[in-house]
């Protein structure tokens, strides 16, 4: 069988404000769906937008499309991201991810669900922590 979920029948999300700081929107490409576990979506910051602090339980993949961005992991300084770059965050990290100051940026994000979750929620990532000058 093969599942046809034409282009704009599905439509974008709000980045939820208990998981983001700022405008972020997330377009679903998939969720998972038994007896894969594959959760993927395009996710749109706007400058400024960024994740909570949070984990994977199996892990993610991010793969940038545009624009620049950040991600840091926790106790280090962000990392720049650009287009065409790819990151893996290995299970149970601590990290964040998010446009710049005055860049948005999109990325699409892969991780596998676990037990109904593929995310581990924290605390909002600081202003102190968000504009530490990235390690490049």
């Amino acid at each position: 069988m093969i599942d046809h979920i034409p282009a704009g029948q599905v439509p974008s999300r709000a980045g939820t404000p208990e998981y983001f700081t700022g405008t972020v929107r997330l377009d679903l490409i998939t969720e998972s769906r038994a007896p894969s576990e594959l959760f993927a979506a395009r996710v749109t910051f706007e400058p400024g937008a960024r994740t909570a602090w949070h984990t994977h339980p199996v892990g993610q993949t991010l793969h940038v499309l545009s624009g620049v961005g950040l991600i840091a992991l926790r106790g280090e300084a962000p990392r720049t991201i650009r287009p065409g770059d790819t990151i893996w965050i290995e299970p149970g990290v601590e990290h964040w991810h998010g446009a710049t100051p005055d860049t948005g940026m999109c990325h699409l994000a892969m991780q596998q669900v676990q037990d109904g979750s593929g995310a581990d929620w924290l605390e909002h990532v600081t202003d102190t922590d968000y504009l530490l000058p990235p390690a490049e």
